[in-house]
């Protein structure tokens, strides 16, 4: 802290501590007048209601001294007084470094039954997948949602259902918390015309069932051989590319005509932030084990 500043917090804290501790022991031995009767001789309601005069009670002057010594003291014990740091010596920083080393001490006894252990070992473990919950909530709920059911508007997967873009094994949801991942649905405004596109895109509904025109589907089909370099000539998805699965009725962005009309002309780009740097290892084997355990309940 500057001097400047340090000079301007003494200031005030003077000033304030000062003012009301001159109140304080002036209210004690002002001389209010008052009437004979007692009354300052403000009257209301036409005389029923007076203004009394009394001495502050006794149990009101110690409770405030008592604050005033209580101020004084904490401002010798304590950083507070400008650039003074206090006769204990205590700063928040050092409370701080003191309570995570006191945390990593009962942590890391827990930590190391879990350090190198195969995801899926990890995941039939309580106290792992409570771990493992709290870290997905702290570092990936802001996408996928407190409870990992995603997020369509960002392209953020459900992660408690069955559903894999690039696999649900341990090591992979590992490997994806870790390294990150960025899948790529290429634009096709440029290869396909309006009517074209919604045509593929019926084509694409009707993989998985749903409500399209079976004439603009029979008109897409063929040109779906373009898409199938990666969703496969079944639309049933590649997990070594990130390819979605189009035959089920899981969507990342939405499955209706619209949205997947926009999607097959203006492409995706989801970005999952790798976290190496962010979590250690078994941090990651815990948050990947949480969410193994949420998609394979079996």
């Amino acid at each position: 802290m500057s001097p400047f500043w340090s000079g301007w917090i003494m200031f005030l804290v003077v000033l304030n501590l000062g003012i009301t501790l001159f109140l304080f022991l002036w209210g004690q031995r002002v001389k209010i007048p008052t009437q004979s009767d007692g009354t300052s001789g403000h009257v209301w309601a036409h005389g029923v209601l007076r203004e009394g005069v009394r001495t502050l009670p006794l149990w009101w002057v110690l409770l405030s001294g008592a604050m005033f010594l209580t101020g004084f003291t904490y401002l010798y014990l304590y950083p507070g007084f400008g650039a003074y740091t206090g006769k204990l010596g205590w700063t928040s920083h050092q409370q701080l470094a003191n309570d995570v080393a006191a945390n990593n001490a009962k942590l890391d006894p827990i930590l190391q039954r879990f350090a190198g252990q195969p995801v899926e070992t990890i995941a039939r473990d309580a106290t792992a997948t409570r771990m493992g919950e709290r870290l997905f909530i702290d570092n990936c709920a802001a996408c996928h949602g407190r409870t990992g059911h995603g997020n369509p508007v960002l392209g953020a997967p459900n992660l408690v259902d069955h559903d894999w873009l690039y696999g649900g094994d341990g090591a992979t949801i590992l490997a994806s918390i870790e390294d990150g991942r960025h899948g790529t649905m290429p634009p096709f405004s440029g290869s396909f015309d309006k009517d074209m596109i919604e045509d593929i895109a019926n084509y694409v509904l009707s993989l998985s069932g749903a409500d399209h025109s079976p004439a603009k589907a029979k008109l897409g089909a063929p040109q779906f051989a373009l898409c199938a370099a990666c969703h496969g000539p079944t639309g049933t998805g590649n997990v070594a590319l990130g390819a979605p699965n189009l035959t089920d009725h899981i969507w990342l962005y939405g499955g209706d005509l619209a949205t997947i009309e926009k999607t097959i002309r203006d492409g995706r780009g989801g970005v999952m932030p790798a976290w190496r740097s962010r979590l250690s290892d078994t941090d990651a084997r815990l948050v990947a084990a949480w969410v193994y355990a949420q998609s394979h309940t079996d």
